[in-house]
């Protein structure tokens, strides 16, 4: 078995099949079949069943996916240590991050360390819940998570620097803004109102939900699942909606205006990582992270 065999491995798993792995590799299908192939020989068992034209992941497939990413991280690791030795600043990062935390400080993070460290290519990958960001960092999926949670996050096997806190808002279309010039809201105050919503499981759906377990009247004019769809539908005039105060200058940029909330309900970002052997890019990442962080505290100071 070698790093090779299991870089195809993993890109037949990530890509979901051979021929869309053979063309992220550059390589043809019948060279990327005959490698796993190889690789299933040496094993001893089926990684995939092939079902038609679909390749499932066997039992024993699904156990190599994660050795299999560790093995080739600590490679890129070991690689990126030498040749941070000989002067060379070059290689790549993945991140995984929630959708608001992608908004920012993603967005920050991403601009500072790029001014720093132009010759490293980053690549983030979207997830859903704290839970899925924090699996992949542990899996080796990715180097550094973004997530944000109702609480502090406090997570075995992973460090976690604590970022900031970031209230939600109400962001309002002035087409349809009957608050008058108001710049605070309550929660009775969304009595009657249509707001746009994200799916079951985020901050903002559990506040919602909350005001309508209390007999305020919310009306959900839409739940979406992707972030990106929130502000085209209140430009639309769909509703309103509530988001993190990361959002803020994007809205007003649109022509949205923005009321904040309270009682304040924040979300708490927060970045992840391997407590061990990180490769140079991603120790470099944590630093600017770290020195954001530090930013935003001496702000509430």
């Amino acid at each position: 078995m070698d790093v090779r065999q299991l870089r195809y491995f993993l890109a037949v798993v990530d890509y979901e099949g051979f021929s869309r792995a053979a063309e992220q590799l550059m390589i043809a299908q019948p060279s990327l079949s005959q490698t796993i192939k190889a690789l299933e020989h040496e094993v001893g068992v089926p990684l995939f069943h092939r079902v038609g034209r679909r390749s499932l992941l066997s039992d024993a497939g699904k156990e190599l996916v994660g050795p299999a990413r560790l093995v080739v991280r600590d490679l890129e690791a070991a690689q990126s240590t030498m040749a941070s030795l000989k002067g060379v600043r070059h290689g790549r990062l993945e991140l995984i991050a929630m959708p608001s935390p992608a908004v920012e400080p993603l967005t920050t993070l991403i601009a500072s360390y790029s001014r720093q460290h132009p010759r490293i290519a980053l690549s983030t990958s979207a997830a859903f819940t704290a839970e899925d960001v924090i699996s992949a960092v542990r899996s080796g999926g990715a180097e550094i998570g973004l997530l944000g949670s109702d609480k502090p996050i406090s997570a075995p096997e992973v460090d976690v620097v604590q970022l900031e806190r970031q209230p939600l808002v109400l962001v309002i279309n002035p087409e349809i803004d009957d608050f008058g010039d108001r710049e605070v809201l309550a929660g009775a105050d969304l009595g009657g109102q249509r707001i746009v919503i994200s799916q079951r499981g985020s901050l903002m759906r559990a506040l919602v939900d909350d005001l309508r377990a209390d007999g305020i009247d919310v009306e959900i004019a839409a739940e979406v699942a992707h972030r990106s769809s929130v502000l085209p539908l209140v430009l639309a005039g769909a509703g309103h909606a509530i988001l993190p105060i990361s959002w803020a200058p994007l809205a007003r940029k649109l022509g949205l205006r923005i009321a904040r909330l309270e009682p304040a309900t924040e979300l708490h970002v927060a970045l992840v990582s391997r407590k061990s052997d990180l490769t140079p890019a991603a120790q470099a990442f944590l630093g600017v992270a770290g020195a954001y962080a530090d930013t935003v505290s001496e702000q509430h100071i």
